[in-house]
């Protein structure tokens, strides 16, 4: 069990990080405002779970391989940038097709879900982050070290959650003006498609 003090000064550093203007609290906003709260929050939920793949990878050693692998880091940041790509791609596509008519089909809650972990999960960055992050929290001498991992993955987790989800309460609210206004709608999905491309430019030229 990780000691009180040790908890406290993790969450104050997590919230920060949290905050920090990265891929996926970005990947929630322009959701949430394209595609309104719920589905932000779905997104949100998806991101959270990819977080149990990398304490788990840390906890367990596998985080090492990612850091002394070049293939096994190049492959997956490859991955995450071709998921980044789809992505842009739907949202170019989307651009017009999804205020032309009234009963334009809606994603469903597991796709949304869907999309948050596997971007979360193909981001090579967040397990190297943890695997530099998480041990400076970890105490061997009161044993436990796993669970101690899986303890502080949990808090990430919690803490992630509830500042992805203000984000996508908050980019929610202009939701409602965007869905009413066609020129706006069809800018905003290429706005997005184009941060998808950024992030996905960005994701695959980043070095270890």
């Amino acid at each position: 069990m990780i000691a009180f003090d040790t908890a406290i000064t993790f969450l104050g550093f997590a919230f920060a990080l949290a905050l920090v203007p990265g891929p996926d609290n970005i990947f929630v906003l322009t959701q949430s405002a394209l595609h309104g709260r719920l589905s932000g929050i779905f997104v949100t939920l998806g991101l959270v779970t990819g977080l149990i793949f990398h304490t788990s990878a840390v906890a367990f050693g596998v985080a090492a391989i990612f850091q002394t692998s070049a293939f096994a880091f190049s492959a997956l940041k490859y991955i995450g940038a071709a998921y980044l790509l789809y992505l842009a791609y739907l949202s170019f596509r989307a651009g017009k097709s999804s205020i032309t008519t009234d009963n334009a089909p809606r994603e469903t809650a597991f796709a949304l879900y869907k999309r948050g972990l596997i971007m979360n999960i193909a981001n090579p960055k967040v397990t190297i982050f943890f695997l530099a992050f998480l041990p400076q929290f970890v105490d061997p001498a009161i044993g436990g070290m796993i669970a101690q991992f899986y303890q502080l993955g949990g808090l990430m987790m919690v803490v992630t959650f509830f500042v992805f989800s203000s984000v996508a309460l908050a980019a929610g609210l202009i939701g409602g003006w965007l869905r009413g206004s066609p020129s706006a709608m069809i800018w905003m999905n290429r706005c997005a498609g184009m941060i998808f491309v950024a992030l996905a430019a960005k994701l695959a030229l980043v070095q270890k």
